[in-house]
């Protein structure tokens, strides 16, 4: 087993991944625009900003980590032929401490935002806070979506280092 082609394969598949946060924060902001433009009620009014505002940290969060990734490529090959053995710990080292964040964050903390956000809808009515919690709940599960996908991938990619390691 290759393992330089395995984390290279691995890298390449986050940056296709990240790709979707932006496609769904230019979803967003465009859904923005549309309620600026076509928007007549109050609740349509309110939806303006939150799209937008999720758009926008969709896009942020997409091109990070797009650059990122793309980054890892390069560095991945030069690091590999400097010292595999080196390597191959610091990336076990490295996903473990992701999955950890993915544990927390991802499979925790944005479930409780969700959550949240939906109490927000039933007990606050406001035109307002209601397009924000709806907003909200959307882009969580857009960020849910992609990051479970890539929870998947990412602890195969241990699976395969760990077998590597030994």
């Amino acid at each position: 087993m290759d393992i330089l082609k395995t984390a290279i394969d691995w890298a390449k598949a986050e940056v296709f991944s990240t790709t979707f946060f932006i496609i769904a924060g230019v979803l967003f902001v465009m859904a923005g625009i549309g309620f600026w433009q076509m928007g007549k009620t109050d609740l349509a009014k309110a939806y303006i900003i939150p799209t937008l505002v999720s758009g926008v940290l969709l896009m942020t969060i997409g091109f990070g980590l797009f650059f990122t990734n793309k980054s890892r490529i390069s560095s991945f090959e030069k690091d590999y032929h400097q010292d595999a053995s080196a390597f191959i710990q610091s990336e076990i080292v490295r996903v473990d401490n992701t999955l950890n964040e993915y544990k927390t964050i991802v499979f925790k903390i944005i479930p409780l935002l969700i959550i949240a956000a939906a109490l927000l809808i039933i007990f606050i009515d406001t035109p307002t806070w209601r397009a924000i919690s709806i907003t909200t709940i959307a882009m969580l599960i857009v960020i849910l979506l992609i990051d479970g996908t890539a929870h998947a991938r990412i602890s195969a990619y241990q699976e395969q280092l760990i077998s590597a390691s030994k």
